[in-house]
């Protein structure tokens, strides 16, 4: 499984569709009790649920990790986690999976300038006043110390999503040779 962990608007969703899109990667659809956004689609962006659902879930431990993110929960459900698929997470949700050791798993940390995440903010449209307090919080939350571990870090102000999506590619089918040894 490939993890990308990147703070609001770092490029992981745009890199996670291009993996799926030019790589045969699956995404990996996790669950939340957030609201949909304009253009999501259930169980394609998410499995959208209610709060009561997620709960009942977790207490029967269908989940590989939880997490809660700008007080809405998040979880990977422990069914469908296979080689093939594309996971985005914050570093509470990566820090949970790498406890397990799952071999054929790799951490991407996707860095990214505060401007350029602001203006991608700004373009598919949230509001002013949530990306500040997403801007701020997300300097706490995804700083690298508090991950356990990472395989690389990537700086995507400076690539192309393209070939940004080449190099976490290269890199995972590298790791699953050298696995397979």
């Amino acid at each position: 499984m490939l993890v990308l962990i990147g703070a609001s608007a770092s490029g992981k969703t745009e890199i996670a569709k291009l993996l799926i899109k030019n790589y045969d990667f699956k995404k990996m659809v996790t669950t939340t009790t957030r609201r949909k956004r304009k253009g999501e689609v259930n169980k394609v962006d998410y499995n959208f649920i209610t709060d009561n659902k997620f709960l009942k879930m977790k207490e029967q431990k269908k989940f590989l990790e939880t997490t809660v993110y700008n007080n809405t929960n998040y979880g990977t459900p422990i069914e469908g986690a296979t080689v093939d698929k594309v996971l985005i997470v914050d570093p509470n949700g990566a820090n949970s999976i790498f406890d397990k050791k799952i071999p054929e798993t790799l951490f991407f940390l996707l860095e990214t300038d505060e401007e350029t995440r602001k203006d991608r903010m700004l373009s598919r449209g949230d509001n002013l006043i949530q990306i500040v307090d997403r801007l701020n919080k997300d300097d706490q939350i995804f700083d690298a110390s508090r991950l356990k571990h990472i395989d690389y870090k990537l700086n995507t102000s400076t690539l192309t999503q393209d070939d940004l999506t080449s190099v976490i590619y290269d890199l995972y089918h590298k790791h699953l040779r050298q696995i397979k040894k």
